[in-house]
């Protein structure tokens, strides 16, 4: 692509061409010791304070700060975009040191890291060599039932990198729009990039602003929530010639900004607060120190940040980004500790430093002067795909591998792991005494419950907001039961001993399910109010038999504080006062640790890993209360998740818990025939022909 406005121009036209280029010509090395700061910053605060510095995010102007600079030259020159060699020569550039990163952490998780953790962490691992790591953090904080509460994935820092790899995929086409403007229109480039980049800033802040208030968890990693950022980067690349405060107004900024950068992370809860407005701060900062520039005065900041050692290290400062962030969660995880001490976090840093300096001269500066795939895009194509290919092989072979294992244990889980039927009087265990407790740590992800397939049909609800909660068990013509199972990711878990039933009894189920919101009258301004009242709506429109919901509520770690869920009685009332069946399952304990991981890491009957079960549930079931209501029957699985008044990891050789507090699938099964026992009769009665 070439821009015929330069191709068409008059005589003379080659100077103010030149003049226009130059503008935005140059190595800016304060830019580049600012990046070093900024990457630090993020260390730093990563390693000393649990924190987030803010320092990420100056990190992405200053990329599209380069990235519109090297851009706007070739529009202004008329030089092709190239937009396809631009592609594959960047993630030609990133990825040799991100592939290193990657493998080099999966070793380190294959030694180190519970076992429980590898399924994701090789999940994680694909996810950021594919460049949408951040999408997989933004629906592991959104999808309740994917989160838990262990240590933090060596892959998380992976987030920032990949939503800087959607930018440099999508700005070029921002450039490619505007070159097409320009030829259509006979317009400058900058003009026209400027009124592209403030519609990106202006809509970008606006969704950020909007749903960092609604949905912050999502929205710190969503890509949309930080477009403005990069849009910010380069609207300041191209106003920055024509903003030449006075030096002493520069030497000022510079300083002010530096001040105003550190000083955020600390004055401000970035992880909890951005990337809505707030992220202006730490970027402003950023624009300051560069519109203060090289400012030639003795007392300026530039004179440090365009110093040889400083530029050296923003050369390192995308290495320091990569390694800190593993070696800080391998170390935690080897010592098992919750932070870094003063001089860990200190040897941290120097080992972090060192590795990024080694690995930019011997590994990202060795393959950026490659001169063999620049030849061709093909060969450029085959650099790539190489790239990808040395993780994207060993992880899926890795899990195929494990697949097919957990696929031959399987076969014999009924004979080696009982589960909870090692509870029923009488019972003698007849199987291997050797064989391994499932659900085997690289299963885990198979562990949520959920029926087979969307609600349709007289299934299919009227109300939105339930499409993707609704799950079905295939129809069937003639059910003898139509069981609706409403709820959170408790009732979910408790699913798995209802669909054997189900299977045996003739049932059709349909399941309900939505995250963190227990069922019941929820008043207005509640943030499950919207969600339950559809639900209800439902169950109320669908007339099930019964309904199977939870009734209480256990707090974690604190079994005084189990109650019945607020509004659940009013529940019971509605539902039975029209002829539907309500069966109540008590909560399930929730825990501070993980049993599966302390299980693991300690072993099976390790005293530390057994929790009374009076320090996580109330002595009585507060749901019992209820049962005087006719239609209500209230179920208490306890004795069978923690026999003998102790929760304990393993019962016949079967996980109970997959993370703090959801139960394993594999264990619910088990708990089938227990749970039929203690149903209504009416229920289980098969109608008459």
């Amino acid at each position: 692509m070439t821009s015929p406005r330069v191709q068409d121009a008059p005589a003379g036209a080659g100077t103010d061409t030149a003049r226009r280029v130059a503008r935005y010509a140059g190595f800016r090395p304060e830019v580049q010791g600012l990046r070093f700061v900024a990457v630090l910053l993020v260390a730093v605060y990563h390693v000393f304070l649990g924190r987030v510095s803010g320092g990420v995010d100056v990190f992405l102007l200053i990329s599209a700060f380069f990235l519109t600079l090297s851009f706007v030259r070739k529009l202004e020159a008329g030089r092709p975009l190239a937009l396809g060699r631009y592609w594959l020569h960047v993630f030609k550039r990133l990825l040799p040191l991100a592939v290193l990163t990657i493998l080099g952490t999966l070793v380190l998780a294959w030694w180190f890291f519970p076992e429980a953790r590898i399924d994701r962490i090789r999940t994680e691992a694909l996810a950021s060599v594919l460049y949408v790591e951040n999408w997989a953090l933004a629906l592991a904080e959104v999808d309740y039932y994917a989160a838990d509460d262990s240590t933090a994935s060596p892959f998380q820092h992976f987030w920032s990198l990949s939503v800087q790899g959607q930018v440099f995929l999508l700005w070029p086409l921002v450039f490619g729009a505007a070159w097409l403007l320009c030829r259509r229109g006979r317009w400058r480039p900058v003009p026209v990039l400027a009124v592209c980049f403030g519609l990106i800033f202006a809509a970008s802040l606006a969704w950020s602003v909007h749903a960092t208030a609604t949905n912050q968890a999502f929205t710190y990693f969503d890509t949309r929530a930080r477009l403005w950022e990069f849009a910010l980067g380069s609207l300041l690349a191209l106003a920055l010639p024509y903003l030449n405060p006075p030096r002493a107004v520069r030497v000022v900024l510079g300083w002010a900004g530096m001040l105003s950068m550190v000083s955020v992370g600390v004055l401000v809860d970035v992880q909890g607060a951005f990337p809505g407005w707030i992220a202006l701060w730490p970027l402003a900062s950023a624009a300051a120190i560069i519109v203060a520039g090289r400012t030639g005065s003795p007392f300026g900041l530039d004179r440090i940040l365009a110093s040889a050692p400083l530029v050296r290290l923003g050369d390192a400062s995308y290495a320091l980004y990569l390694v800190h962030w593993p070696l800080l969660i391998a170390y935690l995880v080897l010592r098992d500790r919750p932070v870094a001490g003063p001089r860990s976090g200190v040897a941290i840093i120097v080992v972090s430093l060192l590795l990024a300096v080694l690995l930019t001269k011997l590994v990202e500066r060795p393959f950026q002067r490659w001169a063999w795939p620049e030849r061709t895009k093909g060969r450029l194509a085959v650099s790539v795909a190489v790239s990808l290919a040395l993780v994207a092989v060993p992880v899926l072979v890795w899990q195929q591998a494990d697949a097919r294992r957990a696929a031959v244990l399987a076969e014999e889980a009924a004979r080696n792991n009982p589960g909870a039927a090692v509870l029923a009087p009488g019972f003698e265990f007849r199987g291997d005494p050797d064989a391994p407790t499932l659900p085997l740590a690289s299963a885990l992800g198979d562990e949520w419950v959920a029926l087979p397939e969307p609600c349709s049909g007289r299934f299919a609800p009227e109300q939105e907001i339930l499409e993707p909660a609704c799950r079905q068990t295939p129809a069937l013509a003639d059910p003898e039961r139509t069981i609706a199972v409403v709820g959170n990711s408790h009732m979910e878990q408790f699913m798995g001993a209802l669909i054997p039933l189900a299977e045996e009894h003739g049932w059709q189920l349909v399941s309900v399910l939505q995250p963190g919101c227990a069922f019941a009258v929820r008043p207005e301004g509640d943030a499950c109010h919207e969600a339950n009242e559809a639900a209800l709506e439902y169950v109320e429109r669908l007339s099930p038999d019964a309904v199977m919901t939870t009734s209480t509520y256990a707090a974690r770690m604190d079994g005084s504080a189990e109650a019945v869920v607020g509004g659940f009685p009013e529940l019971v009332d509605r539902l039975t006062g029209q002829g539907i069946d309500v069966v109540g399952f008590r909560d399930n304990p929730r825990f501070d640790a993980n049993p599966y991981e302390c299980a693991e890491r300690h072993g099976q009957d390790a005293e530390r890993c057994r929790v009374p079960v009076d320090q996580v549930l109330a002595p009585v079931n507060p749901a019992d209360a209820l049962r005087d209501r006719s239609g209500f029957t209230s179920l208490d699985l306890t004795d069978l998740i923690c026999p003998e008044g102790v929760c304990r990891p393993v019962v016949g050789n079967v996980y109970v818990f997959f993370d703090p507090h959801h139960l394993t699938w594999t264990y619910a099964r088990t708990m089938a025939p227990a749970v039929e026992e203690r149903l209504p009769g009416a229920l289980l009665r098969t109608t008459s022909p």
